[in-house]
């Protein structure tokens, strides 16, 4: 029960040199991939996004060890995944009948100053995290939005109140 296989914890089952060249050919060819792919909003990840990265993640496990498949497989699989991505981004850009499918409309929480409720359970976001988001936004008071909408990709845009003529 307590016993530990010191060999097996120390001594690689592959050669190491065969790691290291696994991990080199995935991590590059992972890297060309992702970049020949492009984020338009770099940095803001939706909730697609973040099933994408998973799953890429796992598939790229793949190539990494002699118990999951070869480095060909996993960057076949890699491939596969980021062409659906890449596939599914382009028919909701072509095809604008599809895209509410595709894409999850924009969602309005705040409307002059008031946070919508029924929309807010929805979401079943509570009246703190908004008032979080909006001081992540340099927002003190809900009365100071004219709008706020959480988009599709999970980003909350708000626009201010217009101030008074000075």
């Amino acid at each position: 029960m307590f016993s530990i296989d010191w060999h097996s914890v120390f001594v690689p089952a592959i050669g190491i040199a065969e790691v290291v060249v696994r991990g080199s050919i995935m991590y590059l060819c992972m890297l060309m991939i992702l970049r020949f792919i492009g984020r338009r909003q770099a940095g803001n990840f939706g909730p697609a996004d973040l099933l994408v990265v998973v799953m890429i993640a796992d598939a790229a496990q793949n190539g990494l060890g002699k118990d999951y498949g070869s480095v060909t497989e996993g960057i076949a699989l890699v491939l596969t995944i980021t062409g659906w991505e890449h596939f599914l981004d382009w028919l909701s850009w072509k095809v604008p009948s599809v895209r509410w499918l595709l894409k999850p409309p924009a969602l309005t929480l705040v409307e002059n100053g008031r946070p919508l409720s029924a929309n807010l359970r929805r979401e079943m976001l509570t009246v703190e995290e908004l008032l979080s988001q909006l001081r992540e936004r340099e927002v003190e008071d809900v009365a100071e939005v004219r709008l706020a909408i959480l988009e599709g990709d999970g980003r909350l845009s708000v626009l201010r109140q217009r101030e008074a003529a000075r």
